[in-house]
């Protein structure tokens, strides 16, 4: 899946012009945590959050720093500091080192971008403006579209257990040696033994995600490194 077919359009921006009370209403009354700052020919030119209202001067919650920690803060940091505090406009406040993606983009790259970047929306450019935006929300949006549907399935106890092995094969965590499935009208009970506890949700998690499964029973036990005897 793309970029384009999750992002929100149209885009709700702010001028870099507005102020930092505009900014705050607009989020406040739209119900997100964020907004493009976009010129008025559609080129983005930064991005504004609740982060950037958080260290505020008229909230008296600007950076503060004992004497002698102040004496390592240069100058400029410190003018920085001012006019993020204390700045009337959005150009004064916004973050300008915006990260991007293309319509094209699949999701797994704006996850990338998000987890890398630590951020939380992804403004979507193409051809120097922004088409659309996607947030977390989107993301959360698109994965109940992706859930599989809780109607039953007509398929084969021997054809869902055979999905359940292939599965767990797939998977370097699980042992098909180790790990017996059986299957009667769609309930399947996980037996054998593992090695790890994370190893036993996995497996839980594996055959639950198989079609024309309605329940797991779970008979597998942990053993430990020296608790399993192969006997020739």
């Amino acid at each position: 899946m793309q970029a384009e077919a999750i992002m929100t359009t149209p885009v709700i921006g702010i001028k870099p012009s507005a102020s930092v009370a505009d900014a705050a209403a607009l989020m406040l009354s739209k119900k997100i945590s964020g907004l493009p700052v976009i010129r008025d020919d559609g080129a983005l030119v930064g991005i504004v959050s609740e982060g950037d209202f958080l260290r505020r001067g008229e909230l008296d919650t600007q950076a503060k720093r004992s004497r002698w920690l102040e004496f390592f803060v240069s100058p400029g940091r410190a003018a920085d500091e001012y006019v993020h505090a204390n700045g009337r406009r959005v150009d004064e406040v916004m973050s300008d080192d915006v990260v991007t993606a293309s319509p094209s983009a699949s999701l797994g790259e704006i996850v990338e971008l998000m987890t890398r970047h630590h951020v939380k929306r992804v403004p979507v450019v193409d051809g120097g403006k922004v088409v659309g935006i996607i947030a977390r929300s989107d993301l959360l949006r698109a994965l109940l579209r992706a859930q599989p549907s809780t109607a039953s399935t007509a398929m084969g106890d021997e054809q869902i257990r055979q999905n359940i092995i292939a599965e767990l094969a797939a998977h370097k965590w699980a042992s098909t040696e180790m790990i017996s499935v059986t299957v009667d009208k769609g309930v399947v009970e996980l037996s054998g033994a593992i090695f790890d506890e994370r190893e036993r949700h996995a497996a839980i998690v594996a055959a639950e995600n198989v079609a024309g499964v309605k329940a797991v029973k779970d008979n597998l036990f942990c053993a430990g490194p020296v608790s399993v005897i192969l006997v020739s």
